[in-house]
């Protein structure tokens, strides 16, 4: 299996134009947060060869891929199996105090929905697993078999955003007490059931259940509160970071944090801005930028992609 087979990474000229400034001299590091398959890794590396990379991912199976695809670049190449929240500690195990970019792409990656045996993709029947690190955690069917119907209602609610959680709670618990719901397809189908026809023809029911699952088997959102204010302290003066987020509960996370950032801690009232005051960070990017028309139509995956930017431009 070629890496480069079952990935497109997405807006990869524009991240490379943001961090550019951060990587054009000798010695920078690149910390990608999301390594996945190691398509935005492999550009960096090519585009600037003094450049060095750290990639973090939570999923085996990705380093793996990763690994063949940059192992072409030797002891540039540093790889640590690790949640994106473990970046300073990840940084750290390699000798590195402060780093001069940070990418995260968020979400799930194609080689976890484009392999059937993941449970991520709700069009395809698989085992419900949809651990992005599956050497450790509970699984989408033990959810499915032990929350309580309000717990599901609450997910569904929070991290699907779902107008019929409690419907859906409701009929998973009465399906699980007559057999496991141990596959997607099972799944699909007491959903399905479960939704009014004039609903079904607005979407696929099972869209906005499967990513609430999948946010709380890998504890996505709670995992990058941490992650984003963890990556911009790692970061040295005139280093810059980027993140990509393909749905809003991530963006507003994002958003918030970069908000912070930018802001500053002046005390309302003063008459001057002290320097201790100043704002640590700038954005680079009005709002968050979307993916052009031509981009989405060569690359579908990146019709819902919301980037945002920042650089450092003071010490802590």
């Amino acid at each position: 299996m070629d890496a480069r087979d079952l990935h497109t990474p997405v807006l990869l000229e524009r991240c490379v134009e943001l961090l550019a400034p951060a990587l054009d001299r000798p010695g920078a590091v690149l910390v990608d947060a999301t390594l996945g398959m190691g398509g935005h890794a492999e550009a960096f590396l090519e585009r600037f060869p003094d450049a060095r990379l750290v990639g973090l991912d939570r999923d085996t199976d990705a380093l793996r891929l990763a690994g063949e695809r940059l192992e072409r670049f030797g002891d540039r190449v540093s790889l640590v199996h690790t949640v994106y929240d473990g970046i300073a500690d990840a940084a750290a195990s390699v000798g590195l105090a402060r780093v001069d970019a940070v990418l995260f792409d968020l979400g799930v990656s194609s080689l976890q929905l484009d392999l059937a045996d993941r449970g991520f993709a709700y069009a395809r029947d698989a085992p419900l697993d949809m651990r992005m690190d599956q050497t450790r955690g509970t699984t989408a069917a033990e959810v499915i078999a032990t929350y309580p119907e309000g717990s599901l209602r609450r997910i569904f609610e929070r991290y699907g955003e779902e107008k019929l959680a409690g419907r859906y709670a409701r009929f998973i618990v009465d399906a699980r007490q007559k057999a496991p719901i141990e596959r997607s397809g099972q799944l699909v189908d007491i959903l399905v059931a479960a939704t009014p026809a004039a609903v079904q023809r607005a979407g696929h029911p099972a869209k906005r259940v499967f990513q609430a699952l999948r946010i709380e088997v890998n504890a996505e959102l709670s995992v990058l509160e941490r992650a984003i204010p963890a990556a911009l302290d790692l970061l040295r003066v005139g280093g810059r970071i980027v993140v990509m987020s393909y749905q809003s509960l991530e963006d507003r996370i994002v958003k918030r944090a970069l908000a912070d950032a930018t802001a500053s801690t002046a005390p309302a009232g003063l008459p001057i801005e002290m320097p201790e005051h100043a704002a640590r960070f700038r954005l680079l990017v009005k709002g968050a930028e979307l993916a052009s028309d031509a981009e989405r139509e060569a690359n579908p995956r990146a019709t819902p992609v919301r980037l945002r930017a920042a650089e450092r431009v003071r010490a802590a």
